[in-house]
């Protein structure tokens, strides 16, 4: 996974659009060679992404995974989303193969999207959109609720490659 260390989202709103933007970048180096504005392409992604829904409200799985599943169809992979109900287990298998999954997380609601860009030994390491930092997560914290570091303790969703068309 490239250093995107550089790349914060611009607002309140932004975070499913910056970690939809993050991980099509990884996965499609010939678009992330386009994005000269980061902000302004969250914005145009927010847009793409949230066409029936009100961008105040954030950005749904199904927007971050159509945006994601964009510029993964060369590659053969569509991103699906899916409630979070304790199991890992496909997400660790992506991204260890290299393939981002995003996150949902909140409190009582869902209120901020993450990338999880790798794994080892047990451990997540998630991108964080707010800060522009990459945070190493427990994955046993993750079923527990304990993601504090990540600015909120619950995951809600996830966004992961779902199959490989022919």
């Amino acid at each position: 996974m490239p250093d995107y260390a550089f790349v914060r989202q611009t607002d309140g709103f932004t975070c499913g659009p910056t970690v939809a933007m993050v991980a099509s970048a990884a996965l499609d180096p010939s678009y992330g060679a386009t994005v000269s504005d980061a902000g302004e392409e969250q914005h145009r992604i927010h847009a793409a992404a949230s066409r029936l829904w009100p961008r105040k409200l954030g950005t749904t799985p199904w927007g971050v995974a159509g945006i994601i599943s964009a510029h993964t169809a060369a590659l053969g992979v569509r991103y699906g989303w899916r409630l979070f109900r304790g199991d890992l287990a496909a997400a660790i298998a992506a991204v260890e193969c290299d393939w981002p999954v995003a996150m949902l997380i909140g409190a009582a609601i869902p209120r901020h999207w993450v990338l999880i860009v790798g794994h080892r030994d047990g451990v997540l390491e998630c991108f964080n959109p707010a800060r522009g930092v990459v945070a190493s997560i427990p994955v046993a914290d993750v079923a527990a609720r304990r993601l504090e570091p990540l600015g909120f303790p619950r995951a809600f969703a996830l966004v992961l490659p779902r199959h490989v068309t022919s």
